[in-house]
């Protein structure tokens, strides 16, 4: 829930400097000058582009969270046998093994995207963002059935 709370904050936060930064391209380009327009219009693409970022990320999470609700119903989530260091940190030879647990099960069902699903998971714990990613895209292609082999 935390974590939700965080991301809605941080994502109207950013609409708002959307806002402010688009409404100052439009003043810019208001203004009427070759270099005003061309500055306003440059300004109005960020905008345009941070949104798009948003709305992307946005539909990845609840695709990727649907997956999570759909595998509890389950009971199917990976459970979490993470040694921990004191400090409450997830200790790094604990997930190198929980990580070739599941490398292991998603090499021996490739097409299966619940094995993609705890895999991203695995990646995650061990901290490695890009290939969580990666996996939970891969899931999520898997189970919609629009998975493209790159």
């Amino acid at each position: 829930m935390r974590a939700k709370i965080s991301y809605a904050v941080t994502a109207a936060v950013l609409v708002f400097y959307f806002i402010l930064v688009g409404s100052r391209g439009v003043l810019l380009i208001q203004t009427g000058t070759v270099l005003t327009v061309t500055f306003g219009v440059a300004v109005l693409i960020l905008p345009v582009i941070g949104l798009w970022f948003l709305w992307k990320n946005t539909q990845f999470v609840r695709r990727a969270n649907a997956l999570a609700a759909e595998l509890d119903a389950e009971g199917g989530l990976p459970v979490d046998e993470l040694k921990r260091t004191p400090g409450g940190r997830i200790d790094r030879d604990s997930a190198d093994e929980v990580f070739a647990k599941r490398k292991a099960e998603t090499e021996a069902a490739p097409d299966d995207w619940r094995s993609w699903f705890r895999l991203a998971v695995a990646y995650h714990d061990a901290r490695d963002t890009p290939r969580a990613r990666k996996a939970m895209q891969r899931a999520i292609a898997l189970h919609d059935g629009k998975l493209v082999e790159a």
